[in-house]
């Protein structure tokens, strides 16, 4: 390897653990926005912001964002899949339980993406991908089963939807085998994401509220904006482009870990034994399929 190769190695490397800071801190400053916002609300301003931010990136790198004939309506899939469902069910997650947990269950999305490549894509199951898809069951299974007992806690279920639905965008992606370039895909998704969250937000709550607002809360709408979602995605095509599938992959292993450390130290949260067990095998988990050979990489995650 060349020095600048080498340079350029380091660089991205340095932007892989920038990026986990971004998405981590990006599920608490939602958290904050939250006490004061309601949820379509936040996601409006969040997405629009972060839309607005990734064009102006492309455009100012001299990034195309062309799309290939007949790949719109699939990007509006994804959209609705990746950015809409995921934004707004986070979102209800975050307020009908802790923020932390929310992050746990979220991050088994590499194990639905492995079953449904097997469904839609017929890529086999080897003993990696079954170890971690038990892992990932008991995981869950433990941190769980004691919410069930006071009854059915809606955070699970949206938490899940919220894995389920990212998994599907980016299995789906593969499926239809489209050709546009990642960036483009992640700037168009955003776009479409927006929208559907902007007619919702209409539909089911009317204008937005977006002020007067606390400082606090502005701030917490900038960055989820510009940082968790806008720069987030830039950097994460930034770093696929330079770095090796598995180390570009520990940027999204990072992510759990920083927005679980961050709801402790921020949010005062305070994770249960059951939660920290299961958040040992989700991770576990999650870096069996991450990080093997030829491993899948995620959609970009805001």
């Amino acid at each position: 390897m060349s020095q600048l190769e080498a340079d350029v190695a380091t660089k991205a490397k340095l932007l892989v653990v920038l990026l986990a800071f971004a998405w981590g801190l990006n599920w608490v400053a939602a958290a904050i926005a939250l006490r004061e916002m309601s949820p379509w609300s936040l996601r409006v301003a969040g997405c629009g912001l972060g839309a607005i931010t990734l064009f102006a990136a492309a455009y100012l790198t001299g990034y195309s964002l062309r799309v290939p004939r007949g790949e719109a309506k699939h990007v509006m899939v994804t959209g609705f899949f990746n950015v809409a469902s995921f934004q707004i069910l986070s979102s209800f997650a975050q307020l009908s339980g802790a923020t932390s947990r929310a992050i746990i269950i979220t991050y088994s999305m590499p194990i639905w993406a492995t079953l449904l490549s097997r469904l839609m894509l017929g890529e086999r199951l080897d003993g990696v991908r079954m170890l971690a898809f038990s892992l990932c069951v008991a995981g869950l299974a433990i941190l769980v089963w004691p919410l069930f007992v006071d009854g059915f806690p809606p955070t699970v279920y949206y938490s899940l939807a919220c894995a389920v639905g990212w998994a599907f965008a980016t299995v789906y992606m593969k499926w239809v085998k489209a050709t546009i370039e990642p960036l483009a895909n992640a700037a168009w998704q955003l776009l479409f994401g927006f929208l559907f969250i902007a007619v919702g937000t209409f539909v089911f709550e009317g204008v937005p509220h977006l002020w007067p607002l606390q400082t606090e809360t502005v701030l917490a709408i900038l960055f989820v904006g510009v940082f968790g979602v806008g720069l987030a995605h830039f950097l994460w095509w930034a770093i696929v482009g330079r770095l090796p599938t598995t180390t570009a992959s520990i940027g999204a292993l990072l992510v759990p870990v920083v927005g679980v450390t961050a709801s402790m130290i921020m949010l005062h949260e305070h994770p249960t034994t059951p939660d920290i067990i299961g958040f040992v095998l989700i991770f576990v988990a999650a870096a069996c399929v991450l990080l093997q050979p030829g491993g899948r990489r995620p959609e970009p995650r805001a």
